[in-house]
């Protein structure tokens, strides 16, 4: 089944870039970046990384957002990976490499800094490049039938070390070996059981499983959620580099906060809460 919008509604905001390759859509919360180049796997071209980047910025600055799901266009793949069919004019030589990296890095910053939540949701297949912007979001669900995997060795490409450390950080030195050295693939069990993926779906169920926990995650306390979203990036930080004081501040904020007394107030009252981010 191939998803159109968010839910009834979705139509409210709506953005498109690299020619409707890249499609932002917003209701009641949650965004969603769909991939939509489904007659390629959904492989990214210059275009399209540059597209995402602007698509992304974009998202980043809208104030009724509250989480971001990514998600690719049709049954068949999330990303496939970069379009390799445009390497001869964008990577072949150092002019080329350094031009095309002005024009599609911009993601890589942006994505692990968006200042939401996000989510990866995962049908079929999850590739390369695919599995590094996979990598760079906070949750990934995965349809049963996915298949993941990180064909660098046999195309002679040197994997960024931002993605190999996250890589790492996910499933440990052992299997990104393993997933680096072989470029083989693997399926959404063994992916889920070394820690690749936070949790599988049936094909059936897996868009709405993606939006049910799109929308808990909407509907809670955007300044507890972004506590907790600040304290695990510092976690994953050098210890040098961590800024715990921050932690303490965001912690601070929301005691003092405004939803802090809609949520004791709602839990008296029996009554869903009602969290403004104030």
């Amino acid at each position: 089944m191939t998803e159109v919008n968010v839910w009834p509604g979705a139509d409210a905001y709506r953005q498109s870039y690299a020619d409707g390759c890249i499609q932002l859509e917003v209701a009641d919360g949650v965004g969603v970046i769909r991939f939509n180049r489904p007659e390629k796997h959904n492989a990214m071209s210059v275009e399209m990384w540059e597209g995402f980047g602007y698509a992304l910025k974009h998202a980043a600055g809208l104030s009724f957002l509250r989480v971001l799901v990514l998600v690719g266009a049709g049954e068949k793949a999330f990303v496939s990976g970069a379009d390799i069919s445009q390497f001869e004019r964008s990577r072949s030589t150092p002019e080329q490499r350094a031009a095309t990296a002005a024009r599609t890095s911009a993601w890589r910053e942006l994505l692990p800094a968006f200042p939401h939540p996000t989510i990866a949701c995962i049908r079929g297949y999850c590739l390369g490049g695919g599995l590094a912007l996979a990598m760079s979001v906070h949750i990934r669900l995965a349809a049963e039938s996915s298949q993941f995997g990180i064909p660098a060795a046999r195309l002679s490409i040197g994997y960024p070390f931002n993605s190999v450390r996250t890589l790492v950080s996910l499933v440990g030195p052992s299997w990104a070996r393993m997933l680096l050295y072989s470029g083989m693939r693997i399926g959404s069990e063994e992916a889920e059981r070394i820690g690749l993926i936070n949790r599988r779906h049936a094909e059936a169920t897996l868009w709405q499983e993606t939006l049910n926990l799109a929308r808990s995650i909407a509907d809670n306390a955007p300044l507890s959620v972004a506590t907790a979203r600040l304290a695990v990036d510092n976690v994953l930080r050098d210890p040098d580099d961590r800024d715990i004081d921050s932690v303490a501040q965001m912690v601070e904020r929301c005691a003092n906060s405004e939803d802090f007394q809609e949520g004791r107030r709602a839990f008296m009252e029996k009554r869903a809460p009602s969290f403004t981010g104030r």
